[in-house]
């Protein structure tokens, strides 16, 4: 494992990142207005992608995808996540479900919604989150589905089932087995957006930001049984495999983030002046600079560890738990230092580092908050010492 870009990857590598910062970045202030402009804006990135090689890089070749090594890619989406748009302009916001249904879905399922949603024609969205229970502890999710006759029927009540307002598709997370155990209580149904009884009944607001983090409703929702995906019972399973890549998609991109915010922070410094000297000059800011470095860094060779450790075949879960943790709080940790170097003016619009600090609060919340993260990470350790191992790690 390498630390620095391989050469292999570099001129994918540094093609994406020049569409990021000569085309994604200056078109943000247009995309973050959400309306026709926006969406034109962004169709003709996509297309601009895909004339250019970029489109889909980490899909798999058979999907259509770039096919690149999971390993790999982390060196291409740590440029990609610079924006919230990458993902969208870059076509890999559906990633995290096309693997998903690679793995899981039916013939007819494949047809109807992955190769569509490789090419970005749809979107989908996930549904696990419920507001009346701690969805920590998942075992508690309370919407059911009922097989009647050949259709499955739905009741339930989710929410943060992020981009609802515009999929073509929910994959629901769903209690459908009255007497198994709690872990194999669960399965994972496709419910088209369109079907009756599929209510959307807000954009939940997150930080004074309306992202498409939808509260949904499902009263008497009812979809052909073959909507199920993977076995019945195997919800849990289903959301572990998609879920622990997931996660480190998201430090990936943090990556990308920090990045950004340390360059416009160290730029800051060596332009700005008080009492007739650089801000550069003063202790104080340079230990802004040691700190961003540091937690970047560690970040990073977390991410990179963790996902070599996938690519070998490995669960990571440990890996992905600690970084998950790790990468988060750094993100938190170096945006706000350079909003300080900043000072009134990184408070407002016309950085983005007030947008991306909102932003990296909610990564210490969803995909698991860190308090679960840290006691699983800290039991799974243990765990091997009473059983006579121990955890050594220059042989991890």
């Amino acid at each position: 494992m390498t630390f620095a870009v391989p050469d292999s990857v570099r001129p994918i590598r540094d093609a994406v990142h020049a569409f990021m910062t000569e085309r994604v970045e200056p078109a943000e202030a247009v995309l973050h207005g959400n309306g026709a402009e926006a969406a034109a804006t962004l169709r003709e990135l996509q297309e601009q992608a895909r004339k250019e090689g970029l489109w889909a890089l980490g899909h798999p070749a058979e999907l259509g995808g770039g096919g690149l090594p999971f390993l790999d890619y982390v060196y291409v989406n740590e440029v990609q996540g610079r924006s919230d748009f990458g993902q969208l302009a870059l076509g890999t916001f559906t990633l995290q479900d096309s693997l998903m249904l690679h793995e899981y879905a039916s013939d007819e399922q494949r047809g109807r919604f992955l190769t569509p949603l490789v090419r970005g024609e749809i979107w989908p969205s996930f549904a696990m989150t419920e507001p009346d229970v701690s969805s920590s502890d998942p075992t508690q999710l309370r919407t059911s589905a009922v097989l009647d006759g050949g259709e499955w029927v739905i009741n339930g009540h989710k929410w943060f089932t992020t981009g609802a307002d515009r999929a073509a598709y929910t994959t629901v997370m769903c209690r459908t087995e009255s007497d198994a155990p709690p872990h194999l209580a669960f399965s994972m149904i496709l419910v088209p957006t369109g079907t009756p009884g599929y209510t959307i009944v807000r954009d939940t607001p997150v930080l004074g930001i309306d992202g498409g983090h939808c509260e949904v409703r499902y009263e008497d929702v009812r979809v052909p049984a073959s909507n199920l995906l993977g076995p019945r019972g195997q919800g849990f399973v289903i959301a572990q495999r998609r879920l622990g890549p997931g996660r480190i998609f998201h430090c990936m991109r943090w990556l990308g983030q920090a990045q950004r915010a340390f360059d416009l922070m160290c730029r800051r410094l060596n332009e700005r002046s008080v009492s007739g000297r650089p801000l550069a000059d003063k202790q104080l800011m340079r230990r802004h600079v040691f700190d961003s470095y540091t937690e970047i860094q560690s970040a990073r060779l977390l991410t990179l560890n963790a996902a070599h450790a996938i690519d070998r075949g490995g669960q990571a879960r440990v890996e992905i738990g600690a970084v998950k943790v790790v990468a988060a709080r750094m993100l938190h940790n170096v945006i706000d230092r350079a909003i300080q170097v900043y000072g009134a003016a990184g408070l407002t619009a016309d950085t983005p580092l007030e947008r991306m600090y909102r932003h990296a609060r909610a990564g210490r919340v969803y995909d698991g908050p860190d308090e679960v993260h840290i006691d699983s990470v800290g039991r799974r350790i243990l765990g091997e010492y009473a059983t006579g191992g121990n955890w050594e790690f220059g042989l991890r």
